[in-house]
């Protein structure tokens, strides 16, 4: 073999070898991207209302299967289903769930709806009234229990021992983690007043007593703003009121953390039913406490709900409670308003699944498909972990789930 030959085929064989290296760095590129693709496709989470403690309104067999329907068009990670005390519901549901890889998480009602099951402390307001209640339907009377009482907080920790702990359930998901609202006009948000409370608030540098004569004197002027940001919420007028509303999102929110982390020692998953960030301050729910002893958090970004957390009728019902109240801007339930609540969300380390609609109830919920589409695409624009099919899968029309595909 002369010299030259032997210089080419070493050269032949170097190239050879070269183009092989890049053919398999090409195709370990390619499979990591899908693998990429993969683990940043959204997730999807599905609520099942099943009414309230007693009889459910659906059987296992209809429940799995809406949700088979469901899981061969999106993704479904987590399923959240309550708080009905019929176990066997939730062995045969759990047992489907799990065949397919989903989490299974018990919807649970906090401060509220407890008292068919044990007595509770009422909360109060500042002049130490109970709040009307807003009966939506049988078993969600919106009836508030006060935050501070440890005998409220060991009651629900006892109704999960005693009635859910042996179902099979991979986490709970906390609903009525806050005060009552608007819908109980302005003493609905200026509570918990109870002397527990007030001891709180006292702590904090809040004197309930202070509260009451700003308020015997300027009325619902109390709660006036001199604007609002997506970023910083309502800045308030009066310092008192800014001081009232932080205080009390440190003594509610502060209460279902230590919850949270009673059911997380049980080796639970935590999801947090929350108000959309622009009301959130007004029930007590202080995003930067809850979102950090969250696994999750599903803020409910309901414009077409026409009940409580639905953001515009949560809003005009402000509105209508403290006409006096000076500074409140207009808002459109639109998707621009939608994008900046999506946005207020963004600085919470926890993961986040937007709340949306997906189930229609005439007069109450009244959505369509056009508005299931664009309320989707909204949320999946803003790359968060995915979005809470919202606030009962058995409740949505087909249309509306052809939306899905």
């Amino acid at each position: 073999m002369t010299l030259t030959v032997f210089i080419y085929i070493c050269r032949y064989n170097k190239l050879t070898f070269m183009k092989r290296i890049l053919f398999l760095l090409a195709i370990l590129f390619a499979c990591s991207a899908c693998q990429d693709k993969i683990a940043n496709e959204p997730e999807y989470i599905v609520q099942v209302s099943l009414g309230s403690w007693h009889r459910p309104d659906y059987s296992a067999k209809q429940i799995i299967g809406r949700i088979d329907t469901v899981c061969n068009m999106i993704p479904v990670s987590k399923v959240i289903i309550g708080w009905s005390l019929d176990n066997k519901i939730y062995h045969e549901v759990g047992e489907y769930l799990h065949s397919k890889g989903i989490s299974m998480l018990l919807w649970f009602p906090v401060f509220a709806e407890t008292d068919e099951m044990c007595e509770n402390s009422s909360a109060v307001d500042i002049w130490g009234n109970i709040p009307a209640n807003y009966d939506l339907a049988a078993g969600e009377g919106f009836r508030f229990n006060c935050p501070s009482d440890p005998k409220n907080a060991e009651n629900i920790l006892a109704i999960y021992d005693e009635h859910f702990s042996s179902c099979g359930f991979d986490g709970i998901f906390l609903d009525r983690i806050r005060t009552q609202s608007f819908v109980s006009g302005t003493g609905g948000v200026l509570n918990c007043g109870c002397p527990l409370c007030a001891g709180r608030f006292l702590a904090e540098g809040v004197d309930l007593e202070e509260v009451r004569k700003e308020w015997a004197e300027n009325g619902d002027r109390f709660l006036s703003v001199t604007g609002y940001s997506p970023a910083d919420g309502f800045a308030f007028e009066n310092p008192l009121a800014e001081a009232f509303f932080k205080a009390k999102g440190h003594i509610v929110s502060g209460a279902v953390a230590e919850i949270a982390d009673s059911f997380r020692s049980r080796g639970l998953e935590i999801g947090m039913d929350l108000y959309a960030p622009f009301m959130a301050p007004f029930v007590g729910q202080d995003y930067e406490i809850l979102t950090a002893h969250a696994d999750f958090i599903k803020p409910m970004l309901y414009r077409q709900t026409f009940a409580p957390a639905g953001m515009g009728f949560e809003y005009d019902l402000l509105k209508a409670a403290a006409p006096g109240a000076e500074g409140y801007p207009e808002f459109a339930m639109d998707l621009a308003f939608l994008h900046s609540q999506l946005e207020a969300m963004e600085p919470y380390a926890c993961a986040k699944f937007p709340g949306i609609e997906i189930n229609y109830r005439k007069d109450v919920v009244p959505t369509s498909p056009e508005y299931v589409t664009e309320s989707l695409n909204a949320t999946a624009s803003h790359g968060f972990d995915g979005t809470v099919l919202s606030w009962n899968i058995m409740e949505a029309p087909l249309a509306h789930l052809d939306c899905l595909k």
